[in-house]
């Protein structure tokens, strides 16, 4: 190892360090359970395995159950028994295959009267990211694009400019996430994907990076997707993997680190194309297959609020967990912050 190696492997260090503290604090968890699951994310990050990340959108999501219900979008954190029990067994699903679950929640799920089902995730070590307070369009320059609950109630934002709002309505998530369950959130990401992440938004790089986030999730690939109830072709599958390409981490000017979401989302099936289940299950093997073949990163983008309804047996769970068992040493499962890790690594 050269001394440039070493110096990146030692800051590793000091970041993981810092990570393992946080995660003790935040889940409760012995020094060594802590210790030996930072471990295992620094081999993660040090190695050459494909790494494979399922997060999911912790908000309601409207035409779910129902093409009709739509009131969830002036509502996304008040989710329903149904979301918090998905979210909390595909939690125990992905533990039990070796994996951590990395969780994006807004910012109004910590005014329900009980969050328990939220601190049994976080015990068994999954992190819970920042995704906003109510669900907003940070590249928003107008309040009529800022979010549906603004539009209907603009006197909530106290007149606040829009860019003021934005940053309040992002560091009101986290003094929610912190007073209630007693830890920070962990990384950022955009509620929407934009096909160029932030790369023409410096500003709000720089106000993420001032609000303490060194990593964000923000870019979603553009692909082909279907008509509606079509099934998708050759085509459409090849397009959503080649995108795969372009879902894949790194560092923006200014050093704030980019981690995208990997098509075809949930959403992106059942809400725009109402796939059936099974061709969504084919898209994701063909994509995790390139992952894995390329040593790249995949990050599954869902939504427990539309797979409790559409796969309610945890088949997309399950079948990345089996295929990452299958591919051995190729891969792994883990969280975004051991992505990141490998990119300042790499950097």
């Amino acid at each position: 190892m050269n001394i440039q190696s070493r110096g990146n492997a030692a800051n590793m260090w000091t970041c993981s360090r810092r990570e393992w503290l946080r995660t003790a604090i935040a889940t409760g968890m012995s020094g060594g359970a802590a210790l030996a699951l930072n471990r295992q994310r620094l081999t993660a990050a040090e190695s050459d395995q494909a790494l494979i990340a399922i997060t999911l959108d912790l908000e309601m999501s409207a035409n779910f159950p129902t093409r009709e219900t739509t009131h969830w979008n002036f509502e996304k954190g008040n989710l329903n028994d149904e979301t918090k029990q998905y979210s909390v067994e595909a939690a125990r699903r992905v533990k039990a295959a070796g994996g951590l679950l990395h969780f994006f929640a807004v910012g109004r799920v910590f005014e329900h009267p009980s969050v328990d089902w939220l601190k049994e995730i976080l015990q068994e070590g999954h992190p819970v990211g920042n995704h906003t307070y109510d669900h907003i369009n940070v590249t928003a320059t107008t309040v009529k694009d800022l979010q549906f609950r603004f539009q209907r109630a603009p006197w909530l934002l106290r007149d606040l400019t829009v860019a003021d709002a934005i940053r309040d309505n992002i560091l009101l998530m986290s003094k929610a996430m912190t007073s209630r369950m007693g830890v920070p959130p962990v990384g950022f990401r955009t509620p929407g994907g934009f096909a160029n992440g932030l790369r023409e938004q410096p500003q709000i790089r720089a106000m993420l990076q001032d609000l303490g986030f060194d990593w964000v999730s923000s870019l979603y690939p553009p692909h082909l997707n279907t008509e509606p109830m079509q099934e998708p072709s050759a085509t459409v599958l090849d397009s959503i993997v080649a995108a795969q390409v372009n879902a894949q981490p790194f560092v923006y000017p200014d050093g704030l680190i980019e981690i995208p979401m990997s098509p075809i989302s949930d959403i992106g099936a059942f809400r725009t194309g109402q796939w059936k289940l099974d061709w969504f299950l084919k898209s994701i093997r063909q994509s995790l297959e390139w992952a894995i073949d390329n040593h790249a990163v995949f990050d599954f983008l869902a939504h427990p609020s539309c797979l409790y309804v559409v796969d309610p047996e945890f088949k997309s769970i399950q079948l990345i967990c089996e295929t990452v068992r299958k591919a051995g040493k190729r891969a792994s499962i883990v969280d975004l912050t051991t992505v990141a890790a490998r990119v300042k690594s790499r950097k």
